[in-house]
């Protein structure tokens, strides 16, 4: 049975753990960003069984706007709806909260990177469009061009 519960801060080297299992997506020095980052800002676990397959970690940036700086589901669980049920319960949390707008930032498909491609998927069907590329992204290594998507959960107007 799945289980998403807030994380708390012993839960960081869970999320460094995870994100190790997926080379594809995550570098060497993404581990320390993802570890410092579960210790600092909101973080949830997807858990099977009691055993974690899944996390999201989400910063405030203001009082309507909140951006996903880091979400994974373990390979074996990938596709089968885990990181969907992860983000729309953490969405809902935010929204009661007054968050009107929620960004993410991936590599661009302009990198060519084709494992992104499935990233990309994820994030329009679940409503995110993309707004820009940037190129280079402060604080991204060089040659990774950022895509920008935003989804809003409320009207803004």
């Amino acid at each position: 049975m799945l289980s998403i519960r807030r994380a708390s801060a012993t839960d960081a080297t869970t999320c460094r753990y995870l994100a190790t299992t997926l080379p594809d997506y995550f570098a060497a020095e993404d581990l320390d960003a993802i570890e410092r980052d579960a210790g600092v800002h909101d973080c949830w676990i997807a858990k099977l069984d009691e055993r974690p397959i899944s996390f999201l970690i989400a910063e405030q940036r203001s009082a309507v706007l909140a951006e996903i700086v880091w979400l994974a589901t373990t390979e074996k669980w990938r596709g089968r709806g885990i990181g969907t049920s992860l983000l729309t319960h953490v969405i809902d949390e935010l929204a009661q909260t007054g968050v009107q707008i929620v960004g993410v930032k991936a590599l661009d498909t302009s990198a060519g990177y084709e494992p992104y491609e499935s990233t990309h998927a994820f994030w329009r069907r679940r409503g995110f469009v993309q707004v820009d590329t940037i190129d280079p992204l402060p604080g991204w290594r060089p040659g990774n061009p950022a895509a920008i998507y935003v989804a809003a959960l409320t009207s803004t107007r």
